[in-house]
């Protein structure tokens, strides 16, 4: 447990309540030193201290010299706001995640003093069960150890990656959003169930538990997702069937498409804020 270090989530939306949740959860740092602020809506706060026995309040009554680190979950297009009503406050040794899609570790940096440290972050919903597949990327005067801090909190969460910023959009593409594409092809298969005259909610468990199966094969096997779809293909066997009927409707280029029209978009987020630390320099 990280027991002196004291959190500041500016957003209280609902990646901040995942994080938030697992974090609790998980015990890693007590609920009392997580902080929570919002723009306005002080009933979200109310509901999120209730929840989890966190504290919320107004982002000008934050004592900074009582934080570590502050984590920026709010919209990306307040970034430069918040940014700047932070940067007086700020001393080198606060340490600012980031996982607010496409605002790059460069440009926070060149909003806020020199040296500050910032390390940008894409969890996803799942970190509210501690099964985020997380990935971080360092800005330019990050410690080691904050690094380390920081890779110790998000796995309370759930899995993390350390990679370089330039693949953080095809990281978003496939694991940022990527739990929308499993739970998408998991409404089909219920569709199809229910179709077929069986309960919904038995339907549903079968399936979680399937895709769930499928995913600890991959991880426990050390067996690549090919080898396993082929061996658990027999010839003109009822996989088989699936599977050519998959590729006969394109399932193989819609789950590609998702991943990368998912990665562009971040991408073009990124060129945003790319740009403008271009105009300003």
């Amino acid at each position: 447990m990280l027991q002196k270090t004291t959190i500041a989530f500016l957003g209280a939306g609902s990646m901040a309540e995942a994080m938030i949740s697992g974090i609790v959860n998980e015990g890693i740092v007590p609920a009392n030193q997580i902080i929570v602020t919002n723009r306005s809506n002080e009933e979200r706060l109310k509901e999120l201290k209730q929840k989890y026995g966190i504290r919320g309040m107004k982002r000008e009554d934050l004592q900074f010299e009582q934080i570590d680190l502050f984590i920026l979950a709010m919209k990306p297009k307040d970034i430069d706001n918040v940014l700047l009503s932070l940067k007086d406050s700020l001393k080198e040794n606060h340490l600012l995640l980031s996982v607010l899609a496409g605002v790059t570790t460069s440009y926070m940096e060149n909003i806020l003093h020199e040296g500050q440290q910032v390390i940008r972050v894409m969890p996803n919903t799942s970190s509210a069960i501690g099964e985020s597949a997380t990935a971080i990327s360092k800005g330019s005067s990050v410690t080691e150890a904050n690094i380390q801090l920081t890779k110790q909190l998000l796995e309370s969460i759930g899995k993390v990656y350390e990679i370089e910023e330039d693949k953080m959009d095809i990281f978003t593409g496939l694991a940022g959003s990527g739990p929308a594409y499993f739970y998408y092809l998991m409404e089909q298969m219920e569709s199809v169930a229910a179709e077929a005259g069986l309960h919904v909610e038995t339907a549903r468990e079968m399936i979680a538990q399937t895709i769930l199966g499928a995913a600890k094969m991959v991880q426990i096997s050390g067996k690549t997702p090919a080898a396993l779809r082929e061996n658990v293909t027999s010839p003109n066997g009822t996989t088989a069937a699936g599977l050519k009927a998959l590729a006969e409707h394109g399932g193989g280029e819609a789950i590609s498409q998702a991943a990368k029209q998912a990665a562009r978009r971040s991408k073009e987020i990124s060129s945003q804020f790319i740009e403008k630390v271009k105009v300003t320099n």
